[in-house]
């Protein structure tokens, strides 16, 4: 059975539009500048958390410890 020219016309359309919809919805989750703020934001809230940032204080303190006792040796 032989489709209408222009219905198929205007799915090509219809499917034009969604591709490029989605098209951008993909340029824009892959933004680099996006990707960039995110991690940085990540990276806030977690050296935000108080277990995460004084156990690095904790950790700095050891390793700073450790050197002034290697170089007074």
């Amino acid at each position: 059975m032989a489709r209408d020219p222009d219905a198929i016309q205007q799915e090509i359309e219809q499917a034009r539009d969604a591709l490029a919809g989605t098209l951008d919805a993909l340029a824009e989750r892959a933004n680099p500048k996006r990707l960039v703020d995110s991690g940085k934001d990540t990276a806030k809230a977690k050296l935000g958390d108080p277990k995460v940032k004084f156990a690095l204080i904790g950790v700095g303190a050891l390793v700073a410890l450790l050197l002034l006792r290697k170089l007074f040796r």
